[in-house]
């Protein structure tokens, strides 16, 4: 497989196929095109990558010996929103269309054509992980709840000190949140101040961006108390932020 140009900032893809001779191209494509790969031949160790490590986007091959696809759709989805784009063989379309139901974000159809795959993690990408921008945040860390965000460095901690790590999409949503904390905001809007002109009206990801977000900062995400829902507006970022300079 030839390599595509190389994204800007690399992100951590993992790659689930119990298929060797589709697995192992697809690590070194997708590397040479300036990804981080993590590779998993069954669900285990799978699960194994993406408890230890944030993963950015998930390449899951439905049909595996043991626990399937599906079975390993519904454990990320459990844990949070990971983008996930399938790999389905001719056939499946009822374990695709699960999958779909599910919260997978797209599905490619076996063989592939490598340079379409890679047109579909970065479309993908481009709607769970928006390029962060620190134009005009008003300081060096914000400090809300139990947590300050560190944003020259682009590192969230807890009260203890302990690191949380955030990919692009979560960190760039963060820092829309903390610049309008307690205001109402549409997914309209949210589209906008994260994709600017590339947004998309009808685009659903943000909930999905929301849901992640959640994940990582609420001490209960079913019950969330610092990124709320509001009903028939959007979503609310209700815990006040006090904006610091350097390390204060």
């Amino acid at each position: 497989m030839e390599a595509d140009a190389k994204p800007a900032v690399a992100a951590h893809l993992l790659v689930v196929d119990d298929h060797r001779d589709i697995r192992d191209p697809l690590v070194e494509y997708l590397g040479k095109s300036g990804y981080r790969v993590s590779a998993a031949e069954d669900a285990a160790r799978a699960r194994a990558v993406f408890d230890r490590d944030a993963v950015d986007l998930i390449l899951l091959d439905l049909m595996m010996p043991g626990e399937d696809g599906l079975s390993f759709c519904r454990y990320v989805r459990a844990k949070g929103a990971t983008p996930i784009i399938m790999l389905t063989a001719l056939g499946e379309d009822t374990d695709r269309v699960l999958g779909l139901e599910l919260g997978a974000d797209d599905y490619v159809r076996k063989p592939f054509n490598p340079r379409e795959l890679l047109a579909r993690i970065r479309a993908v990408m481009r709607r769970a992980h928006p390029p962060e921008s620190t134009a005009d945040t008003p300081g060096g860390n914000a400090v809300f709840d139990r947590w300050t965000l560190r944003v020259a460095a682009r590192e969230l901690v807890d009260e203890y000190g302990g690191a949380v790590e955030l990919t692009r999409g979560e960190y760039a949503m963060l820092l829309v949140f903390l610049r309008h904390s307690q205001t109402v905001l549409d997914r309209e809007r949210l589209l906008e101040l994260l994709h600017g002109d590339a947004a998309h009206a009808f685009d659903r990801s943000i909930d999905n961006q929301v849901s992640r977000l959640r994940q990582k900062i609420e001490r209960d995400p079913k019950q969330p108390a610092v990124l709320k829902t509001v009903r028939g507006g959007g979503y609310l970022f209700a815990a006040p932020v006090a904006w610091h300079k350097g390390d204060e």
